[in-house]
């Protein structure tokens, strides 16, 4: 039996009696630095079932590499004899490797090489909690190889926090062997940051003050390889002279011999390990006495309604949150320091949302397709995938060329499917070749696949890739790809070309081909797919009108542009030809306020090129549109057409019979079909509206009978005893009409109308215009008010008349006439 002091000891007879059916399968919950990773496999190989290799699945390439190293120290041997790993471009393993240690992709490659896994006896998926899209496919695939072809496959799960009895249920009720191991106690201190975003300056503080207050190493969480960077450069500006501390960098674009370096104890001095999430569980860290935690990490998140996605950095769960925090107690009382409030905390959500849930799932639309079950529908997932994600996944293997219409592989796609790369990057290099840049391609698939960090001051990739091409870590990838590229297709390499960027990123991103908005300079960008695009601030990239974008994040406004390469406008025309569409559009442009008809040549959402268009019939479709939309004040003689529309408004009112039409704004609005089109003619722009007879338009909705009463209904004008004709306004309640006082002189009553039922409102009128009196009672004003206003106003207007008794005084326009000398 396999000596062990690690606590998974415990419950070895435990796993071994569980695995001894043929096909079973078990669930292992333990924590870190219970042995799990190392001692399990080498249980599980020396089992007399086992025949053949036992395949321990990583989720990083890092775990991968120490884990392996750990289990070939712990049979005294080097790695790649007994124990070996297999990794994307990098294997180590002979023929008598017994136990290979791969990492979540490669084992999806190996079912797809050899569906049965016929040399296996076992599959352990170690810290499956992490819950990868690639974790999740491969165990998908390893039960369904399992029921179909290889029945006697051990599954093993292995996790340090997990929805057991979830995976038990997917494992067919396997038991769940629960290994506890003593934790010693942990502090737990609340630094609160005033900033919601991540804060380098305060998780230097906090470490600062973690080494200040006790022994050990510390080890410090923060969400990605930038702002490492930032933690370090604070932290050794603080300590450049502290020979006692050493401060290093733990992620996993880190060389093989550097990650072995942090890994390995150093006896004589305190480390401060500023790492990512690789750190939380995948690793056994020694000599931890404290843990700094950000309380962020990096995650990918893809929008399927957008088509676009990236790592964004999101707040950890409680899950994670405790995982990072049990780093500090693993062999002593340890403490722990996090950056936000006991509140916050308990705010955090219970469990880290599964990568299948929220990431780009083309990969995994490519390998379903590759497996022979597009759809996913008869392989069994812990959580399947979303249906809109799947589905614009398959979108764009159909827009790549590697699926056809009834989602099987097309030739291109089973060489892109031979490519270790996401999709979009393998069709991209396929095509590069064949275009004389296949070399820059591979750097550029280099570079993008595991988003190696390159420090430029520009968004440009090309620049970026001018860099990387002197990093030997890219460059050996690079020279991967090519291999793997002349291995499936005969190809020829050429010199790289850093000023085709922007042709090789437009093949694998033809959505995100890109034109600037507005003039020159400006940072805003609109995508072939329709998204808007945002260039960071003063970046030289900006003087370019074409550009290909290849890393950009997701926002609720104008997605963040973190990559990208100028293209020509022609080779965007060459390039996409047979995508480009012909469009004609004939709209009503609220901008302009105006009709737009033009012949557009698109790609996507952009317009390439743009002449106008001749389209009598779809102009005046437009026009109505507009005055739907901008209203009936773009009609310029609606103003003519007040004067009827206030009438028939009154009788409809006061008569109390809908047989009168209704002529508001709304009303007209919605039968503008009605009145309006056969009335717009030859109309094509708005200028042409000024054309239209609104009076007459409008009297097309009055019955011609009621028409014929409207002028003894409600007169559009009344006679004056002056012999003056003066308009009726019917814009209020009741018509007014505005007289001089000195024109109704015989008048001894109200005029009225509506047949007598409505009495007219006069505004009676001073010489100079203004309002002597508001009235609906002309004969009491005459016997009440009137003498009061005869007195005031014979001394300031004495050139005219202001008679005793008005209702038997001769009217006049004007001034009084003189009398004749007798």
């Amino acid at each position: 039996m396999l000596s062990t002091d690690l606590p998974i000891k415990a419950v070895l007879d435990e796993i071994a009696h569980a695995l001894r059916p043929p096909g079973s399968a078990a669930v292992i919950v333990a924590p870190p630095g219970a042995g799990k990773s190392t001692i399990v496999p080498l249980l599980l190989e020396e089992q007399a079932w086992c025949d053949g290799k036992v395949l321990v699945v990583e989720p990083r390439r890092v775990a991968t590499r120490a884990a392996a190293t750990r289990m070939a120290a712990l049979r005294n041997e080097r790695v790649g004899r007994g124990v070996g790993w297999r990794m994307r471009d990098d294997t180590n393993v002979s023929k008598t490797t017994r136990i290979e240690v791969v990492t979540e992709g490669v084992l999806t490659r190996m079912l797809h090489s050899d569906a049965a896994l016929s040399d296996v006896s076992a599959v352990v998926f170690d810290e499956f909690h992490e819950r990868s899209l690639d974790a999740d496919i491969g165990l998908a695939f390893t039960l369904d190889a399992r029921a179909a072809l290889h029945p006697e496959l051990r599954v093993v799960v292995m996790s340090a926090t997990l929805d057991g009895a979830a995976v038990a249920r997917l494992l067919d009720d396997a038991p769940i062997i629960d290994c506890t191991v003593r934790q010693y106690p942990i502090t737990t201190t609340y630094l609160a940051s005033t900033s919601a975003s991540f804060d380098a300056d305060h998780v230097a503080r906090a470490t600062r003050q973690a080494l200040r207050e006790g022994d050990g190493n510390v080890l410090v969480f923060a969400p990605g390889v930038y702002e490492i960077g930032q933690v370090m450069r604070s932290l050794q500006r603080d300590h450049s002279n502290d020979a006692s501390v050493e401060v290093l960098a733990l992620h996993g674009s880190l060389p093989p011999a550097e990650q072995d370096r942090v890994l390995t104890p150093s006896p004589s001095r305190r480390r401060v390990i500023v790492a990512t999430s690789i750190a939380e569980t995948s690793l056994t860290i020694e000599g931890v006495g404290a843990v700094v935690d950000s309380g962020f990490a990096r995650t990918s998140r893809f929008d399927p309604r957008r088509g676009m996605g990236g790592l964004t950095t999101v707040r950890v769960s409680r899950a994670s949150a405790d995982q990072r925090r049990g780093r500090a107690g693993r062999t002593a009382p340890g403490r722990c320091y996090r950056l936000w409030s006991e509140l916050e905390h308990e705010r955090l959500r219970e469990q880290t949302t599964p990568e299948i849930a929220h990431a780009d799932l083309a990969s995994l639309a490519l390998d379903l397709v590759s497996w022979g079950d597009a759809a996913g529908t008869h392989l069994r997932f812990l959580d399947a995938p979303p249906p809109d994600g799947l589905h614009e996944a398959q979108r764009l293997l159909r827009e790549l060329g590697i699926i056809d219409a009834d989602a099987r592989l097309t030739e291109h796609g089973r060489h892109c499917a031979a490519l270790p790369l996401h999709p979009r990057l393998a069709h991209c290099v396929l095509g590069a070749y064949a275009l004389g840049h296949g070399s820059l391609a591979c750097t550029i698939a280099a570079l993008l696949s595991d988003r190696l960090p390159t420090k430029t001051a520009t968004a440009d990739l090309a620049e970026q890739v001018a860099q990387a091409r002197r990093r030997p870590q890219i460059e050996r990838r690079a020279d991967t790809i090519a291999r793997r590229v002349r291995s499936i297709i005969k190809v020829v390499d050429s010199p790289v070309d850093v000023t085709a960027t922007g042709v090789v990123v437009a093949l694998a991103y033809p959505d995100r081909v890109a034109r600037r908005r507005a003039k020159t300079g400006s940072l805003r960008y609109l995508l072939a797919n329709g998204i808007g695009a945002v260039l960071p601030p003063h970046d030289p990239l900006a003087a370019s009108e074409w550009i290909a974008v290849a890393d950009v994040e997701a926002r609720a406004q104008d997605a963040r542009i973190f990559a990208a390469a100028a293209i020509d406008r022609d080779d965007v025309e060459q390039l996409f030809s047979e995508q480009m569409t012909a469009v004609d559009e004939v709209v009503w442009d609220q901008q302009t306020h105006d009709v737009r008809a033009t012949r557009d040549r698109r790609l996507g959402a952009i317009v390439v090129a743009r002449q106008p268009l001749d389209d009598a019939g779809a102009a005046q479709s437009a026009l109505l549109d507009g005055v739907g939309r901008d209203g009936l004040r773009l009609l310029t003689r609606l103003g003519e057409a007040d004067a009827l529309r206030s009438r028939v408004t009154f009788c409809r009112r006061m008569l109390g019979n809908d047989a009168w039409p209704d002529l508001s704004d709304d009303a007209l609005l919605a039968t503008l079909d009605t009145w309006l089109t056969p009335f717009v003619g030859t109309a094509r722009r708005r200028a042409d509206l000024e054309r239209i007879d609104v009076t007459r338009a409008l009297q097309t909705l009055v019955p011609r009978a009621l028409l014929a009463q409207l002028d003894t209904l409600a007169p559009r004008v009344l006679t004056v005893p002056s012999g003056s004709t003066i308009a009726l306004d019917y814009g209020s309640d009741q018509p007014v009409l505005r007289v001089r006082l000195q024109e109704v002189f015989g008048w001894s009553d109200t005029p009225r109308v509506a047949g007598g039922r409505v009495p007219v409102v006069l505004h009676l009128l001073s010489p100079a215009g203004r309002p002597l009196q508001v009235t609906a009672d002309l004969g009491g004003f005459w016997q009440g008010s009137y003498p009061q206003v005869r007195a005031e106003m014979r001394g300031r207007y004495p050139k005219h008349d202001w008679p005793e008794d008005p209702t038997k005084a001769a009217p006049s326009r004007g001034v009084k006439r003189p009398r004749r000398a007798p």
